[in-house]
Order: C-alpha cells, then sequence, then structure tokens
C-alpha cells in the first residue's frame, strides 16, 4: 500500500486501495488552522466522488478542524450526514455532522437564493396579493368596529368627547386651510390656463370658465383635499396612535376600564368627517377664484361675468356631486391611519412603515374610490 503524504501528515491519501482512502490524522483544532487549510486546499483537487474516509487517526477535533473536514466531504459521494464519522467517538462524529450539516443548509439556501428570476417574481406578487388580501379584511372589520361603536355612543351622550373632537377639528381642519387653499388656487390657476391655451385653437376660450367649474366641483376640490389629508393626517393619526401602542399607553387605556375605540378612533373619525366637507367647499372656492384670476388677466373675462357664466351654464348638482364624496372619503381616511396605528409592533421603526402604509393605503383608496364614482355617475347621467 503507498501513502502520498501531504504536509505535516495531515491528510494522507491511498489512491492505490479500491475504493481509494483518505486517512486525516493528527489535532485539527484552532491552533493549527493555517497548516490544515493548506492542507484540505492541496487535497481538494485529488479526491473523487469514491472516496472513503479513515478518521482513526484524529487525536482531537474543533468546530474550525470540522469545518476544513466538511470542506472536503462536500466534494465526495461521502457528504451524507447521516453516514459521517462512523468510526469516531460520539462527540467528535456529532461535532462534524453539526457542522457538516449547516453547510449544507447554507449551499440549500445558496441554490434557493440562485432560483429563476421569474419564479422569484411570481413569489413576490403572491405573497404582496396575500398581504393586500389581509389588509382588506382587516380594514372591513376596523370599519364595522368603528361603525358599531359609533352607533353605540350617539345614543349615550355621557359618552361624547366634545373636547378631544374639537381638539381634532382644530388639527385636522383648521390647521389644514392654508395648504388646501394654497394648493387647489395654484392648480385652479394652471386649469385656466391650459384651457385657454388649447381652447384659443378653436375660439372657445370663453369656455375656460365651464372647464374650471366643471373640474373643481366636481372632481379637482374634493380629489385634492382627500389626497392632502391622506398624506398630512391619516400619518399624523398612524404616529399618534402607534407611539402611544409602542409606549404601551393603550395597554393602560384598557387597563383603567376605557375603550381606546371610543377615546381614540371616534373623535379622529367624526372630526374628518365634519372638516373634509368644509375643506372641500373651501378648495372649490379657492380652485374658482385661481381659474377667475386667470381668465380676468390673459381672457379679458372680469370677475362678473366669470360668475355670470358659472350661474348660467353650471348647476347646483354639480356641486352635490363633489360634496358628496368628501364624507366618504373622510370616514376611510381616518379609519385607516387609525388602524395602521393600532398594528405597530412597538418599535421606531414600526411606527414609520406603518405611517408610510398609511399615506399609501389612503391615497389609493380614495383616488380608486373617486374613479368608481365618476363611472356611478357618468351612467346615472348626473
Amino acid at each position: 500500500m503507498s501513502r502520498n503524504p501531504q504536509p505535516q501528515e495531515w491528510l494522507t491519501l491511498d489512491a492505490a486501495s479500491s475504493p481509494p482512502r483518505l486517512y486525516a490524522t493528527g489535532e485539527w483544532t484552532l491552533a493549527h488552522y493555517a497548516s490544515l487549510q493548506k492542507a484540505v486546499s492541496d487535497m481538494t483537487a485529488s479526491i473523487t466522488a469514491d472516496v472513503e474516509f479513515d478518521y482513526n487517526g484524529l487525536r482531537s477535533l474543533d468546530t474550525s478542524g470540522a469545518f476544513l473536514l466538511s470542506k472536503l466531504l462536500r466534494t465526495s459521494s461521502a457528504s451524507d450526514v447521516a453516514g459521517i464519522g462512523q468510526s469516531l467517538p460520539s462527540a467528535k462524529r456529532n461535532l462534524l455532522r453539526a457542522v457538516a450539516a449547516t453547510a449544507t443548509g447554507d449551499r440549500a439556501i445558496d441554490s434557493q437564493h440562485q432560483s429563476h428570476t421569474v419564479t422569484n417574481v411570481l413569489e413576490r406578487v403572491g405573497m404582496t396579493m396575500v398581504t393586500i388580501q389581509h389588509q382588506q379584511i382587516r380594514l372591513l372589520g376596523f370599519v364595522g368596529l368603528t361603525l358599531e361603536r359609533l352607533f353605540y355612543t350617539m345614543w349615550h351622550p355621557r359618552r361624547w368627547r366634545v373636547t378631544s373632537l374639537v381638539s381634532h377639528m382644530e388639527q385636522t381642519g383648521l390647521n389644514a386651510v392654508p395648504i388646501v387653499a394654497l394648493l387647489t388656487f395654484m392648480v385652479g390657476a394652471v386649469v385656466a390656463f391650459l384651457g385657454s391655451t388649447v381652447l384659443a385653437d378653436f375660439g372657445a376660450t370663453v369656455y375656460t370658465v365651464d372647464l374650471v367649474a366643471f373640474s373643481f366641483l366636481r372632481e379637482f376640490a374634493v380629489l385634492l383635499t382627500a389626497i392632502l389629508m391622506g398624506g398630512r393626517t391619516a400619518s399624523a393619526f398612524t404616529a399618534q396612535i402607534g407611539s402611544m401602542k409602542a409606549n404601551e399607553e393603550i395597554d393602560a387605556i384598557r387597563a383603567i376600564g376605557l375603550d381606546p375605540m371610543e377615546l381614540l378612533v371616534l373623535p379622529r373619525v367624526l372630526a374628518m368627517l365634519a372638516s373634509l366637507p368644509m375643506l372641500t367647499f373651501l378648495a372649490m372656492i379657492a380652485g374658482l377664484t385661481g381659474g377667475g384670476l386667470v381668465c380676468a388677466l390673459t381672457l379679458d373675462i372680469p370677475p362678473v361675468m366669470f360668475v355670470n357664466l358659472i350661474k348660467s351654464d353650471v348647476g347646483v348638482r354639480h356641486f352635490l356631486v363633489g360634496i358628496a364624496k368628501a364624507p366618504a372619503f373622510a370616514f376611510l381616511i381616518a379609519v385607516i391611519g387609525c388602524l395602521e396605528g393600532f398594528k405597530v409592533s412597538g418599535s421606531a421603526e414600526s411606527v414609520g412603515e406603518h405611517t408610510t402604509s398609511s399615506v399609501v393605503q389612503s391615497i389609493f383608496v380614495v383616488i380608486l374610490l373617486d374613479a368608481l364614482a365618476a363611472l356611478f355617475y357618468m351612467e346615472m347621467g348626473w
């Protein structure tokens, strides 16, 4: 029997035997790691799939040595975890098997990450759809719970939180007046300017008044106001309730016998229901003012004529169509903001994630509901 010794006799390969036999000898510990690593690197190219391992000369073994041996095992058919190290004492055998099993798991994870891109995309899409399904189920349940507490509280005036309601109306309504008025004023001016530019080619610039009036009374005023409230107020609701959840204040509220729905959710929902229609009306006035200013400066349509054209061409029903959507938007924005706040798990990162989620969900729901309402109004001829 001829052997080809490696440096320091760490590994010895008997290529003449059938099947080839690899002898591991010495102390495979961290103290000799550099030498062991070189021996393993030199031996790897000589190992075939049918080689057998002999550990009888292995005097000591620790995790670093077991790791190097597991690298050799991967290159042969002896990598089956159950059959590793049969000739070793139980302690060394269990250590080598555990390290080899960990290495096998790492390869499984690597192969999973290297799977087909299309499969990964489809998996992500499926997980996203399941998440959306769970979100909608929880949202419907929270809507039902909110309505139940609202109807119950209506018949019990002692449970009304008037001070909290007024405070939230100030935060959501009064403090939002400048940004809503400024934004809708500028959008009204832009719509009037674009309308006059396009309609000038047809000699119908006077219909710019109708364009501004129809767009703001039916769509732009309520939609822009709801989007602003989704970004401004829904995020505030989530951050406020989420911070209370993270600090365990909601648990304290329950512990003293109070209902978080009545104390935290209903005042915010009612404040939004009262504030958003008023802000929508303000947005209509601001948008018409911006459009009227552009018409007066570029089209020589004085304010009196602008108002008279609106009175003669635009019916009251267009105003009612727009303002009727405001309570529905307000309720959904407030409910989504509060629900995401209750979902916070207790960390600052969770507060940020759910705040972002509430803004995205509320804006998406508002736009979706507005599109459905527009189709419904069109079919009804309103």
